[in-house]
């Protein structure tokens, strides 16, 4: 979508459940909104998921510059603004984590928590970034994107170190400029003291733009900051550690909000899911005051943020479900979780796997029974 803010259209997109609380993710210099896709898409199963284009990056328009970090505080607040969103969670890297911070400081009932990545309170080296705004003014981005790729990644083999070359060298010389220019003019006194919501940083053990002592200055301004460190990670790891940096930023969610309405619509999905449509009315029905707490806390805390993470296939936890209650004697539950397999798509074949596998570590009599409960349960299917 494109959203006219100000004197400028936002490229943006929106994910996950309209009414969820609201995360506003914020790329660095030279990228796009597509630098966060693995954790954007591990967010939106609970959370409303926004993203945005810098102004002069991706399909946002590139203005005439110089930028400065209040201006483009305000476009992502503007978005905002535009979504009809009150207030939201932000997390940026780089400069994006910068103007999370800005947004932060400028508007604190905005900003329900920070997640700041490989970030700075000030960038330091005007005459640096003076001598890069120079290079790429009479060379364009590929003057600088040899040295750029060499401080944002470590294998620069991988498809995503590839793509996130072509997504600087397809950045708009103005646009890079623009916010080049609000690196070189960035200073720590606009954030100092005035920054005090839930905030996890997160920096990589081997960025050397914005290093560890960085990160350590953000957490000693920030009251009660935690500060996460992202190992085998440059000053970009978003791609080439997703999984690292999708688990800090889940914890960090996990940590600072509680989600029983999201978590609870996710869950009951996932339930019918596995479960089937026909058990899930069935078990809803007979659902009385007693048993209606504990079917909530499953619901939310079982399908709607175990089932739903992203780091297992529904198939695996399946296969892991059928293994772990086999080993533990839990037969009733075995029974509904081996006739779970019609949806979960794990064969026959692949449950007798499983029960050997638990035969040799669990015991044998453990796995002979659940194998006949197996039988007598895709038997049964079979006849239906």
């Amino acid at each position: 979508m494109f959203c006219q803010i100000g004197d400028i259209a936002i490229h943006a997109t929106v994910e996950g459940p309209p009414q969820a609380p609201a995360v506003l993710l914020l790329h660095s210099l030279g990228t796009s909104l597509h630098m966060w896709d693995p954790q954007a898409a591990a967010l939106a199963t609970h959370y409303r998921v926004i993203r945005m284009d810098m102004r002069g990056h991706g399909l946002t328009e590139a203005t005439p510059g110089p930028y400065t970090m209040a201006m483009l505080a305000q476009d992502a607040l503007g978005l905002l603004d535009s979504l009809g969103i009150a207030e939201a969670h932000v997390g940026g890297v780089s400069i994006g984590g910068h103007i999370a911070l800005q947004m932060a400081a400028r508007a604190p009932g905005r900003v329900i928590s920070l997640m700041p990545c490989d970030t700075a309170l000030e960038f330091g080296g005007a005459a640096n970034w003076q001598d890069r705004m120079d290079l790429v003014a009479k060379g364009g981005i590929a003057a600088v994107a040899d040295a750029t790729m060499g401080r944002w990644v470590l294998d620069h083999s991988l498809a995503s170190s590839k793509g996130l070359k072509r997504m600087l060298l397809g950045t708009d010389p103005a646009g890079w400029l623009g916010c080049a220019a609000a690196l070189r003019d960035t200073s720590a006194a606009g954030i100092a003291g005035k920054v005090a919501c839930p905030t996890t940083i997160l920096v990589g053990d081997r960025d050397q733009s914005t290093p560890l002592s960085a990160a350590e200055a953000i957490r000693d301004a920030i009251p009660g900051s935690a500060l996460v460190l992202i190992p085998e990670a440059a000053h970009i790891p978003n791609f080439e550690q997703d999984h690292a940096v999708t688990r800090a930023v889940l914890h960090h969610m996990d940590r600072v909000t509680a989600l029983p309405a999201a978590a609870a619509e996710a869950g009951m999905a996932m339930r019918k899911r596995v479960l089937g449509e026909a058990h899930v009315a069935r078990s809803e029905a007979a659902l009385t005051a007693m048993d209606a707490p504990f079917r909530d806390f499953i619901l939310e805390g079982v399908w709607g943020r175990v089932w739903t993470r992203p780091g297992l296939s529904v198939r695996d936890r399946s296969l892991l479900c059928l293994g772990i209650l086999s080993a533990l004697h839990h037969h009733d539950e075995f029974r509904l979780h081996a006739r779970a397999t019609a949806n979960t798509g794990v064969t026959p074949e692949e449950i007798a796997e499983v029960l050997l596998q638990v035969a040799a570590y669990a015991g044998v009599p453990s796995a002979n029974t659940a194998l006949r409960i197996a039988k007598e349960t895709l038997k049964e299917m079979q006849a239906q």
